[in-house]
């Protein structure tokens, strides 16, 4: 592991999900496998306690979650029907790295609304031509995130970075959306432009829940 030593953050993420999403789609999910989830016990181990109690809670949220949207409800699929071992370890590293981007940016709700604004105009054009008509209410959560919750730089670059890896996903068949969004008579495209709120919303989760957490154990 010296070679993950001498690589930020940022990078050994975006390589994970670069190289190990064609890897996944057309060799083996378990090459994949082995290399996220010895990265994240690797990370885990290097971690103050504060952090180590972060990617927990990821997992403990990433997990259920997502064998309910793909199992369950059924709004995306993935390529060979069960989800990934690497998945919930990947929404850590997604998450930190959405972190990292938004700790760089300059701070402030006004700031963080103008990099979601490109969403509105492309929202509504996929939305009055029935191509994802479920994207005007995840606008309104996404929308809703950066105005009120407690980091709205996080959410709205976790808003480009979501998408960003979906298409990423989806282009290679990894995993695929529904176009009609189960139990709502919604649509959806494959991805959904504001897949991203999925995402802010597991941020909110996991930031409220590892404050709640410390808070316990300082008592």
């Amino acid at each position: 592991m010296e070679s993950v030593r001498k690589l930020n953050r940022e990078s050994l993420y975006v390589m994970t999900i670069a190289i190990g999403l064609p890897i996944s789609a057309y060799i083996s999910e378990w090459p994949v496998n082995i290399w996220c989830i010895g990265l994240f016990i690797f990370l885990f181990n290097q971690a103050e306690k504060k952090e180590r109690i972060e990617m927990l809670v990821v997992l403990a949220f990433a997990t259920p979650m997502e064998l309910f949207f793909s199992e369950v409800w059924l709004i995306y699929e993935y390529q060979r029907q069960l989800m990934p071992l690497y998945v919930p370890v990947g929404h850590w590293f997604l998450f930190d790295l959405g972190r990292r981007i938004a700790a760089k940016l300059p701070t402030g709700r006004k700031i963080a609304s103008w990099i979601v604004l490109p969403f509105i105009p492309l929202t509504i054009l996929m939305a009055y031509s029935g191509v994802d008509t479920s994207g005007i209410l995840l606008l309104i959560i996404m929308f809703g995130f950066v105005r009120w919750g407690p980091a709205p730089m996080l959410y709205a670059v976790m808003g480009w970075l979501a998408l960003g890896m979906e298409l990423w996903g989806t282009w290679l068949g990894t995993w695929e959306w529904a176009t009609d969004v189960p139990w709502t008579g919604l649509t959806a495209w494959n991805p959904p432009l504001l897949c991203g709120a999925f995402y802010a919303l597991g941020d909110v989760l996991v930031n409220l829940s590892t404050e709640k957490i410390e808070d316990a154990q300082n008592r």
